[in-house]
C-alpha cells in the first residue's frame, strides 16, 4: 500500500514538470512561439482546440466526482438509485453540446484553411483587382535526398539549404521533389506541406514572416536515412537587406580564384562543377554553390568551418547517410585546398 501511495505523490509530480517543459522552446523553430501569420493561425487553432478540451475535461472529471460522493455505497443501504433512462432532457443536453462544440471548432478550423490556401488568396487579388505582376514573389523549393533547393524565378537566382526572405511580406511557394515525398516546415513561420515527385504534383502554400532573425526549417515526412538530418536555415531580412542579397548572388560570377587556392579550384573543376553551379557556371544536379562561404552551415547540420567542410567532401555517407554524393577519396593535401576554395566562394559585393 505505501508503495502505491508513493506512487500516487510523483503522478502529480511528474505532471507539473510536464506542464512546465510545455513553456520551453525556440523561437527559432518552435511552432508555439509563431513568428509569422501562417504559424499564428495555426497556434491560435491548436489554443482554440485545447481549450475545448480542458473544459470538457475538467466538466467530465466534476461530473465523475460528484457520482462517485453521491452515490457511493453506504452500509445497509442497498437501494438502487434513480435511473435516468429516457430522460429527454439529458439526451438532448448530450447530443446538442458535442454539436455545438464541434461547431465552434470547425467553423474557425475551415475559415483558416480557406485563409492559408493560395488559390484562394490570388483569387481574391484578382477580385481587388491587383495586377499579376505586382503580386507576391514566388519561390520554388525543391526537396531533394537530404537538402533544399529554393530557386527565385523571378530574380534568377538559384540557392540551397538558406532561404532568404523579406519581413512583412507574403511569399508564395510552389513545392516540388526531385526524388522521394519530402515534407517542408519551418515551425515559427507557417505549416508544412509535402513536396511531391512529379512534374504535375506540385504543391502551393504562402509564407508570411513577421520578425527578421534566422530560424530553422526541417522535413517532416519520413523520407530516408538521413531524413532527420534534413534541416535548412531561414534568413528574414528587411527588404533593402534582401534586395542587395538577390542583387549579390545575380552579380557572382564563376572567376579565377585567387592564387593561393588556385589547386583548390582546379579540383573543383574537375570534380565538383558539372554537379554543382558557381555563379553562372556549374550544373544543377548537387545544391548551387554561390556564396557558400557566407552559410552557416556545413550540409545543413554542421558549424560552417574548414575541418567540417574536409570531413563532409572526405566522408559525405558518415555525415548524412544515404545521400547521392560521391566518394571522391581526396588526399590530405587535396582536401585542404579544396576546402580553401569553398571557403573563399562569397558573393559579390
Amino acid at each position: 500500500m505505501k508503495r502505491w501511495l508513493r506512487l500516487g505523490r510523483l503522478v502529480p509530480l511528474f505532471g507539473i514538470m510536464m506542464l512546465g517543459l510545455i513553456g520551453c522552446g525556440n523561437e527559432q523553430i518552435s511552432a508555439l512561439q509563431p513568428q509569422g501569420k501562417g504559424a499564428s493561425a495555426l497556434f491560435d487553432l491548436m489554443v482554440l482546440s485545447l481549450a475545448i478540451m480542458v473544459v470538457v475535461l475538467v466538466v467530465v472529471f466534476i461530473l465523475f466526482g460528484y457520482v462517485l460522493v453521491k452515490f457511493r455505497h453506504r452500509k445497509g443501504d442497498d437501494s438502487i438509485p434513480e435511473q435516468v433512462e429516457g430522460n429527454h432532457l439529458l439526451e438532448v443536453l448530450w447530443t446538442a453540446i458535442p454539436i455545438v462544440l464541434l461547431l465552434v471548432l470547425a467553423v474557425p478550423t475551415v475559415i483558416t484553411t480557406f485563409d492559408l490556401d493560395v488559390s484562394e488568396k490570388s483569387a481574391q487579388a484578382t477580385e481587388e483587382g491587383e495586377e499579376a505582376n505586382e503580386g507576391p514573389m514566388t519561390i520554388k523549393v525543391t526537396g531533394h535526398q537530404y537538402w533544399w533547393e529554393f530557386e527565385y524565378p523571378d530574380q534568377e537566382v538559384v540557392t540551397a539549404q538558406e532561404l532568404y526572405l523579406p519581413v512583412d511580406e507574403r511569399v508564395n511557394i510552389e513545392l516540388s521533389s526531385a526524388d522521394v515525398i519530402h515534407s517542408f516546415w519551418i515551425p515559427s513561420i507557417a505549416g508544412k506541406m509535402d513536396t511531391n515527385p512529379g512534374d504535375k504534383l506540385t504543391n502551393k502554400m504562402w509564407l508570411h514572416p513577421e520578425k527578421t532573425g534566422t530560424f530553422q526549417g526541417a522535413c517532416a515526412e519520413l523520407c530516408g536515412d538521413s531524413h532527420a538530418l534534413m534541416y535548412f536555415k531561414v534568413k528574414v531580412v528587411e527588404r533593402d537587406e534582401f534586395d542587395a542579397w538577390i542583387e549579390s548572388m545575380k552579380n557572382t560570377k564563376f572567376d579565377d580564384a585567387p592564387s593561393e587556392v588556385a589547386q583548390g579550384q582546379q579540383i573543383f573543376e574537375q570534380n565538383c562543377l558539372q554537379c554543382h553551379a558557381v555563379g553562372d557556371q556549374g550544373g544543377n544536379v548537387g545544391p548551387a554553390l554561390t556564396g557558400f562561404a557566407d552559410n552557416d552551415m556545413v550540409a545543413g547540420i554542421a558549424e560552417h568551418n574548414k575541418e567540417n567542410i574536409k570531413k563532409w567532401v572526405n566522408n559525405p555517407q558518415e555525415m548524412k547517410p544515404g545521400n547521392n554524393m560521391p566518394d571522391f577519396n581526396f588526399n590530405e593535401e587535396q582536401l585542404d585546398a579544396l576546402a580553401d576554395y569553398l571557403m573563399e566562394l562569397e558573393t559579390a559585393e
